[in-house]
């Protein structure tokens, strides 16, 4: 939404995207080809401003955000099928006007695209954390990114308490009770830029995720503490990161707006249904049998 003269943080989120997305496809291992990627990112922005002009009875104002769903959807998920695109990023932008309560939104709607994509379409849509490669020149570009956007929107502390939970929790978990599993294979990681990436912007959506400071700490612990825990009894997938996110985010808004709602019994009835869901998902996603998939230059 642009006000005033300075920058709107959506457009700063999404040509933050955009850069890493021109940088994934020239050096390193993004596949879709220039042609696909318009017609993704032309796709959500149509179907956002629908929906916008439905709900709203009128436009005002650009929804950036649409052009950073459908990115970070394209730089996390490969696959063949072009309409599979079109079919997730179009029910994450859908479920946001929907799933919304006192106007708290309760996903995070890349995230919610992607486990969607996992769930329906498990053999055609994989999660990648190597489309972006590793360059360390391209990790710093990414930190520098993300950090000048997580400062305006005041969500750096959830990156912080992820990350620093995220290796104490491996340690703890995984590495001390897996003889396979080194410490260095954890810390490797965070030179995988998809993994920075998933950090740094898919964790500190500002409409879905806590604004006061102890209650990000508590977020990013709790997202690493349950990553780990699915590290632990189910070995290493990249979707364990996602379905974190998506099994906590459906308590943000009940937790921040309980105190102040008036209608808390429609609330937590709403809460309860939907974890019931995404309990469900995710416990028929982590039955399915793992999938590898390497990238090639």
């Amino acid at each position: 939404m642009i006000t005033g003269s300075r920058v709107p943080l959506q457009l700063q989120q999404a040509v933050s995207l955009f850069a890493l997305l021109v940088l994934a496809k020239y050096t390193a291992h993004f596949y879709l080809s220039w042609g696909s990627v318009v017609a993704i990112l032309a796709f959500a922005v149509a179907l956002e401003h629908i929906c916008l002009l439905a709900t709203r009875k009128k436009l005002d104002f650009f929804s950036f955000s649409s052009l950073s769903t459908a990115m970070g959807v394209m730089l996390m998920m490969t696959t063949p099928q072009l309409w599979i695109y079109f079919m997730v990023i179009g029910v994450g932008l859908l479920q946001k006007h929907v799933l919304v309560f006192e106007k708290r939104h309760f996903f995070n709607p890349s995230n919610f695209a992607l486990l969607f994509g996992l769930f329906f379409f498990y053999d055609d849509a994989h999660l990648v954390l190597g489309q972006l490669g590793d360059a360390p020149w391209l990790v710093a570009l990414v930190v520098i990114l993300a950090m000048a956007v997580l400062v305006r929107a005041n969500r750096w502390m959830i990156s912080l308490a992820f990350a620093a939970s995220y290796l104490f929790l491996q340690y703890l978990l995984v590495v001390q009770h897996d003889p396979v599993v080194l410490f260095e294979q954890i810390h490797h990681r965070f030179y995988s830029v998809s993994f920075v990436v998933f950090t740094l912007f898919m964790l500190t959506d500002p409409r879905t995720t806590p604004s006061s400071g102890w209650q990000q700490l508590l977020f990013g612990f709790a997202l690493a503490l349950i990553a780990a825990c699915l590290d632990r009894y189910y070995g290493f997938r990249v979707q364990h990161l996602f379905i974190a996110l998506f099994v906590l985010s459906p308590l943000v808004p009940f937790a921040a707006g309980w105190r102040a709602s008036k209608e808390r019994k429609k609330l937590l009835l709403l809460t309860s249904m939907l974890l019931a869901v995404v309990l469900g998902v995710s416990v028929s996603i982590e039955r399915k049998a793992p999938y590898y998939f390497e990238m090639h230059g």
